[in-house]
């Protein structure tokens, strides 16, 4: 079951991976299984807002923002509805530079936090 969902910026969009201290993303090279890329390998991690969707620039695009600016509300109306899942939305940042809008759910989002500080 993936762990993120992918919405923007330099990997492909879909679903990928957070397991163990590993992401699992989709790019061009490695469309099908996926990059294996160390959470050592992460910048930073981030809860969305506009203000850090247009800090990214150009390569995720105001698509994207829009999307970034759905996600707290579509937590909200989860919450409302009573639902048990929580997600948010990030933005990463790799030490190689490239960057990533994705949802994660908020157990998911916690572990990376946690493993930044390893």
């Amino acid at each position: 079951m993936p762990t993120l969902k992918v919405l923007a910026g330099d990997f492909l969009e879909g679903s990928g991976r957070f397991d163990r201290g590993i992401f699992m993303l989709r790019t061009k090279e490695h469309n099908f299984v996926g990059e294996k890329i160390s959470v050592k390998e992460l910048d930073t991690v981030e809860v969305a807002n506009e203000e850090t969707v247009k800090k990214v620039g150009g390569t995720i695009g105001w698509g994207a923002a829009g999307a970034a600016l759905l996600g707290p509300v579509g937590l909200l109306a989860g919450l409302m509805l009573g639902g048990r899942k929580k997600e948010v939305t990030v933005v990463a940042k790799f030490k190689d530079g490239r960057k990533m809008l994705a949802t994660i759910d908020n157990g998911t989002f916690t572990d990376i936090q946690a493993a930044l500080f390893k």
